[in-house]
């Protein structure tokens, strides 16, 4: 016969399973204790334009407007005056953009009279446009007012925020007018890039993944080579330098040294192995998988941490790798600082802030450098002299 002390542990162990069982098919549990329903998904918002190259020599172009509702239409032949028009999430921010020839821009550019430098825009486009509106880049209809200066973004569109094609449709377009002004836009390969591009999606917003799931398609396929944005991705450089400034998106360390590369060689190698993945990447070369790993140019965060991990750059192999390319600064995103932040003696500047949190607390956001000397800029010009 069962003993009364029996009893009561077989009912309490029979009494929590169904508990649990209970939670789990009514929902999960917070640290609160509070049951939460199941994760809405994340729904449409306008997006786009996607510009794709068909086979057969036709042109899609799909687009989601405001209200969630996707826009898919095929052309034989593009009109002659096609203009894309373009919006954030919101449907704020109109613009609109002509398709250009693209082509890899130059590796070296002399020191204009300024240079504008930010990194890790992360599909935000009201940060990007109040920061470039404030600093007199772009005007009230976001059209390039920079002159013959040049503007430097170091990396990383994709990812994070609901603006990634407009925010590449806005750089696209002010490249074109810059170029007719005499001035030059300059956009950097991050690693989001090649994160997105190789289908690794931790760090992408849901919308994405929907709108690509009810296109039937995977989601790198919007950028890929045969799309407009995939042709100017795959033209961008990876490495880069402005007067006696390099720029580079996380940075440089002693085993990239180590291996005597020209900058030009960085950036045909790294657009070799864009749109693959990331076994391909390993497989494509012994110099490609190095460039795509950690201790390559968009991963690479020795020269901002000294944790043993990041494989910390000695001050003299800087030096070398300063003489080795002849500059004075090495411009970086990647690492997000509080504000615009400088290592070695100011020989390494890190740009990528918190662009939300900067902008509530009219912090640093951008660098500009005007006849050589270097500012902090923040939505409304300049702030401090670095």
């Amino acid at each position: 016969m069962m003993s009364k002390t029996s009893f009561t542990k077989y009912f309490l162990i029979a009494f929590t399973l169904m508990f649990i069982s209970s939670g789990l098919s009514a929902g999960t549990f917070g640290s609160d204790g509070k049951k939460k329903g199941k994760e809405k998904k994340e729904e449409l918002s306008a997006d786009g334009p996607y510009v794709l190259y068909q086979p057969d020599g036709k042109t899609r172009v799909i687009s989601v407007d405001k209200k969630g509702k996707i826009i898919d239409t095929t052309y034989v032949v593009l009109p002659e005056d096609f203009i894309l028009h373009v919006v954030d999430h919101k449907g704020q921010f109109p613009f609109d953009v002509r398709l250009h020839p693209v082509k890899r821009p130059d590796w070296k550019y002399r020191q204009p009279e300024k240079v504008f430098v930010m990194s890790d825009p992360h599909g935000k486009l009201d940060c990007v446009i109040s920061l470039l509106q404030g600093n007199g880049i772009i005007d009230k209809n976001y059209k390039w007012s920079f002159g013959n200066n040049h503007l430097m973004v170091i990396g990383d569109i994709f990812d994070r925020g609901k603006d990634v094609p407009q925010i590449f449709w806005l750089f696209y377009k002010l490249e074109d007018e810059a170029t007719k002004a005499g001035g030059t836009v300059s956009f950097l390969l991050g690693n989001h890039e090649p994160l997105v591009l190789a289908n690794d999606l931790r760090y992408t917003k849901d919308k994405y993944k929907v709108l690509a799931q009810k296109l039937n398609m995977n989601y790198p396929e919007l950028f890929g080579p045969d799309t407009e944005l995939g042709k100017w991705l795959g033209t961008r450089n990876t490495m880069q330098i402005i007067g006696r400034d390099l720029y580079v998106h996380a940075g440089l360390g002693k085993n990239f040294y180590d291996r005597n590369l020209s900058i030009p060689t960085v950036n045909e190698e790294m657009s070799k192995a864009l749109f693959m993945n990331k076994k391909e990447r390993r497989a494509l070369s012994p110099l490609t998988a190095f460039l795509y790993g950690n201790d390559g140019p968009i991963w690479y965060r020795g020269l901002v941490r000294t944790d043993a991990k990041y494989h910390p750059m000695a001050q003299d192999s800087l030096q070398m790798v300063m003489e080795r390319y002849k500059v004075k600064h090495i411009i970086v995103g990647h690492t997000i600082f509080k504000d615009i932040s400088t290592f070695y003696d100011g020989k390494v500047i890190g740009v990528n802030v918190d662009n939300k949190e900067n902008q509530k607390k009219k912090r640093g956001r951008a660098l500009l450098i005007d006849k050589n000397t270097y500012f902090v800029v923040g939505d409304k010009g300049i702030l401090q002299k670095l």
